[in-house]
C-alpha cells in the first residue's frame, strides 16, 4: 500500500465565485435549501452546496465543486470540503449543476466525465437563460440521459421535475407540496405571525368585556360570582 504524505493541502476554496449572476444563484440557493428542508429531520443525509468534492485521497487537483451535492448515508454538519476517503468512501449520489453564461461545453463535459467516475448516481442540469432541464441515471455503471425529464421523479429524493409556463425550473415535495423560495416562506410566515397577533387581539378584547361587565355589576351592588352560582334557579 502506497503511504499518502499527511503534508497534502486540500483547500477549501478553488478561488471561483459560486455563481456568475443573480439568476444561477438563486436557483442554487432554490434547489439547496429545499434538499435541506426536504432531509431536515434526517441526521444521515449531508446536503452541501459549491463544496469541493475530492474523491481520491493523495491527489487535490483531482476535484469539482457541484453546485449541489447531496450524500445519503452522511451525518449533516459543516465541512470545509468533501474529503470522500474520511465520508466512508461514499461519494455523493445526487448532484445538481446550475448553468451560467461562463459555463464552456469543455468544461461542462469534463464535469460530466468526473460525475460518471466518481459514482454519482444521478446528475441534473438547469439552464436559467435557455430554460432547459436535462438529467441523468446512472445504469450499468453509466450515466445514461433521462430521456423524458418533464414530471420525472428522483429515485433517490424522491422529488417530481418540471418547469412551468415561464421555463423556470420547480421540484415538488413527495406530498406534492412545491418546493418554497425564501421570501415565500417569509411571507407566509408574516402572515400566520399576523393571524397569531389577530388571535392574541381578539382574547385580549374578550377578557377587557368580562372585566367591564363585573365592574359595572359590581357598582349595581351584585357580585359577579354570587351571580354565576345562581345559575339555573327559577
Amino acid at each position: 500500500m502506497v503511504a499518502i504524505p499527511t503534508s497534502i493541502v486540500y483547500p477549501d476554496s478553488d478561488g471561483l465565485p459560486m455563481s456568475d449572476n443573480t439568476r444561477q444563484f438563486e436557483y442554487i440557493v432554490y434547489v439547496k435549501k429545499g434538499v435541506d428542508w426536504l432531509f431536515s429531520d434526517d441526521p444521515q443525509i449531508f446536503v452541501g452546496g459549491d463544496l469541493l468534492w475530492y474523491p481520491v485521497e493523495g491527489n487535490p487537483k483531482l476535484r469539482q465543486a457541484p453546485d449541489v451535492m447531496v450524500v445519503f448515508g452522511r451525518p449533516k454538519g459543516d465541512r470545509g470540503s468533501y474529503q470522500q476517503w474520511k465520508e466512508d468512501n461514499i461519494p455523493p449520489q445526487v448532484v445538481f449543476e446550475i448553468i451560467s453564461p461562463g459555463n464552456t461545453i469543455p468544461e461542462m463535459t469534463r464535469k460530466f466525465q468526473f460525475y460518471e467516475r466518481y459514482g454519482v448516481e444521478e446528475y441534473y442540469i438547469y439552464d436559467p437563460d435557455r430554460l432547459s432541464l436535462g438529467g441523468f441515471l446512472r445504469q450499468n455503471d453509466r450515466l445514461e440521459a433521462i430521456e423524458v425529464i418533464e414530471g420525472w421523479v428522483s429515485p433517490r429524493l424522491n422529488v417530481r421535475f418540471t418547469l412551468n409556463q415561464d421555463g423556470g425550473l420547480e421540484l415538488y415535495r413527495p406530498d406534492g407540496r412545491l418546493f418554497e423560495r425564501y421570501e415565500e416562506i417569509a411571507a407566509r410566515a408574516e402572515r400566520e405571525h399576523q393571524r397569531a397577533e389577530r388571535a392574541e387581539q381578539r382574547v385580549s378584547q374578550a377578557e377587557a368585556e368580562v372585566d367591564r361587565l363585573k365592574a359595572q355589576l359590581k357598582a349595581m351592588g351584585h357580585s359577579p360570582d354570587d351571580l354565576i352560582g345562581t345559575e339555573g334557579r327559577e
